[in-house]
């Protein structure tokens, strides 16, 4: 059975511009087309639906922030344009450079949670470590130069993991994340994010 990207984002519970940021980057597979309609398969939707969630309590630190990304595109910055946002198909060295920065944060706390998962439409597709040197630019936003991309994902249904760190520490993390579903809410680019588990007292 085949769903319009309409159907495809009520079954999802999102909003139908949510859902066709996946489409756009390439990280579905099996889509076909009747005249414009982008048609999906249940089962891809099925697949996502009942995807689980991100693992935080997994991680160390007790906050992480989480970058909330849109399809990749090129942007006008101060000096010249450049490229952010993810897309399945960008090469690892471009796909990190378009997720380096800048963005309003509290840089000390994005460096403080010591991986920054990469979300598009609530999907991990991407994860960056090696956070701990950061610059500001004159737009009072931050890069991060020496960030690592740990692994991101082609194919968010099955998903296809790319492990691209050399750490074997920061390819675990990647592992344990890409792939998964983590919800932030933000009315910026970067989120913020308990971790721990919470117990009763």
């Amino acid at each position: 059975m085949l769903l319009t990207t309409g159907q495809a984002a009520e079954e999802l519970g999102c909003a139908v511009t949510t859902f066709r940021r996946l489409v756009h980057a390439g990280l579905l597979p099996g889509l076909s087309r009747r005249g414009v309609r982008v048609m999906v398969p249940l089962e891809t939707i099925q697949t996502l639906r009942d995807r689980a969630s991100a693992p935080l309590e997994h991680l160390t630190a007790g906050e992480i922030a989480v970058l909330r990304v849109d399809v990749a595109k090129q942007t006008t910055g101060t000096d010249s344009e450049e490229l952010t946002g993810f897309s399945a198909d960008l090469p690892p060295e471009t796909l990190t450079k378009a997720l380096r920065g800048w963005w309003r944060c509290d840089a000390a706390s994005v460096a403080a949670g010591g991986v920054l998962p990469v979300t598009l439409s609530g999907y991990v597709v991407a994860v960056l470590t090696g956070l701990d040197r950061w610059e500001r630019d004159d737009r009072g936003r931050h890069g991060f130069p020496d960030a690592i991309l740990a692994g991101y994902v082609t194919d968010l249904v099955q998903p296809v993991k790319h492990l691209t760190a050399l750490g074997p520490a920061d390819r675990k993390v990647a592992d344990l994340l890409l792939g998964t579903r983590l919800v932030s809410h933000s009315g910026g680019t970067i989120a913020y994010v308990t971790t721990a588990k919470t117990t009763a007292g």
